[in-house]
């Protein structure tokens, strides 16, 4: 399931990162790609204990951590760091490939499973062209490119890239979600039928199904998470 967030950053949020990343130490993005990811990665990253990255980061997981419909999406338990990388100039592009299984989040080594991925995009879409971020599912790609603040979040082990920046920076964050219910099947359903019930909250407050309805819902996370 890909699926697109708005408004995860507000607009002032958006500002004040963009802000940050102006003087920003930057530093090849290879330094944190696998074998066969660093023959397709050409970016940079900011180093993680910086005080952008930090800041950023930060104003990410607090955002998220109130947001109703990544929590429903995603179901996290770990959760990796947020990093910030850049696609201008001559280190514009990442060319197809899929995201390492488990991820070692820094300063605290604990290990997270990647199965949920995640792009906030912080750079305006008209402040830089190409750069979409593409997804490739069997012999059809899906292409998305998102206003400044908001993410998408889609399964850990989607073949994926970044477009060659031909104009202008792209700036985004990345990170991982391990999730409570490994399986994007599992996962999906259980997002689908609390979208289903919300829906009908809203429109029929007193609806007797919605307590058998919520009690499946349950129900089946108790049986599929792990904690």
């Amino acid at each position: 399931m890909i699926l697109t967030l708005s408004d995860v950053l507000q607009p002032q949020e958006v500002q004040e990162a963009q802000r940050l990343l102006q003087a920003a130490p930057w530093e090849d993005g290879r330094a944190t790609a696998g074998v066969t990811s660093a023959r397709v990665k050409n970016n940079q990253q900011l180093p993680f204990d910086c005080t952008a990255s930090r800041a950023i980061g930060e104003m990410i997981v607090r955002s998220l951590d109130g947001h109703s419909e990544f929590f429903s999406a995603a179901l996290p338990h770990r959760l990796y760091t947020p990093r910030i990388n850049r696609y201008a100039g001559d280190e514009n592009y990442y060319g197809p490939h899929v995201d390492g299984a488990i991820r070692r989040v820094l300063p605290s080594g604990e290990r997270v499973r990647t199965d949920v991925s995640c792009t906030v995009f912080l750079a305006d879409p008209d402040s830089y062209e190409g750069g979409e971020l593409v997804f490739h599912q069997g012999s059809q790609t899906h292409s998305i490119k998102l206003p400044a603040g908001s993410a998408v979040i889609y399964p850990g082990d989607t073949v994926h890239e970044v477009r060659p920046v031909t104009r202008g920076a792209r700036l985004a964050a990345f990170f991982w979600v391990q999730s409570l219910v490994r399986c994007q099947v599992q996962r999906r359903m259980l997002y689908e039928l609390d979208q289903s019930i919300s829906a009908l909250r809203e429109r029929q407050p007193d609806a007797p199904e919605i307590t058998g309805l919520t009690g499946h819902y349950h129900n089946l996370l108790r049986l599929w998470a792990e904690t």
